[in-house]
This record gives C-alpha cells, sequence and structure tokens, in this order.
C-alpha cells in the first residue's frame, strides 16, 4: 500500500501544463504495466461536478510501464474552460486486478488568464 503524497498545483488558465512523476516504492521504481490512472479535478472533494478529468484512455496521461513514470498534461483548451480560484484533485492507478490506488492528492489551483 502507498499513502498519498500532497502536490498542490498551479496553472494557468488557458495555458498547458504537464508534469511527469515517478512513483517509487522503496526506492525502486513502480512498475506500472498493466495499470490505468485517472486524476480529476472538482470544485471540492465532495461535489458532484468534473471542472477537469483525465485518463489513461488518451486522454492526458501517460503511464511509462517499467519506468514507473506517470506524464500528466492538460491543454491550453482544458485549462481555459475551468475557472480561476482553488479546486480539489487527486489521481490515482489502477491494477489489472482492479486494485485503486491514490497516489496524489491536493489543490489545484488555476490562475485566470488575463490575455485573450
Amino acid at each position: 500500500m502507498i499513502n498519498p503524497g500532497t502536490y498542490n498545483i498551479t496553472a494557468y488558465q488557458g495555458a498547458n501544463w504537464d508534469r511527469t512523476f515517478t512513483i517509487t516504492q522503496g526506492g525502486t521504481a513502480l512498475n506500472l504495466t498493466g495499470y490505468t490512472s485517472a486524476m480529476q479535478v472538482r470544485e471540492a472533494a465532495d461535489s458532484t461536478a468534473t471542472l477537469l478529468s483525465l485518463n489513461t484512455n488518451g486522454s492526458g496521461i501517460v503511464l511509462g510501464g517499467t519506468a514507473g513514470t506517470i506524464a500528466v498534461a492538460v491543454t491550453s483548451t482544458q485549462s481555459a474552460a475551468i475557472p480561476a480560484g482553488s479546486f480539489a484533485y487527486d489521481l490515482e492507478i489502477t491494477s489489472s486486478g482492479g486494485e485503486v490506488t491514490r497516489l496524489l492528492q491536493g489543490s489545484f489551483n488555476v490562475q485566470g488568464n488575463v490575455t485573450r
């Protein structure tokens, strides 16, 4: 079991945002072969509406297999659709056996766009 880390994100409305995370366990990269991943941003953890939804099914998340990497990318079009403010997110992986592990959680802060 991995305890989720806290990583607060600042994204800029109307701009691309991307990060690559390396997941390790005991100092060794976790083999993510066969896993899927998803990340959602909501106004608050208990909100029903989703402001942003990314996954490994062609929508913003790419897993790096034996390297243990998770590349997350938000396009400028996606960030433009999110209002300025502070929101909640988490990033999870799911094994081929269906076990879900939350890797990261925190605030997803969007700075408003002035130039349009």
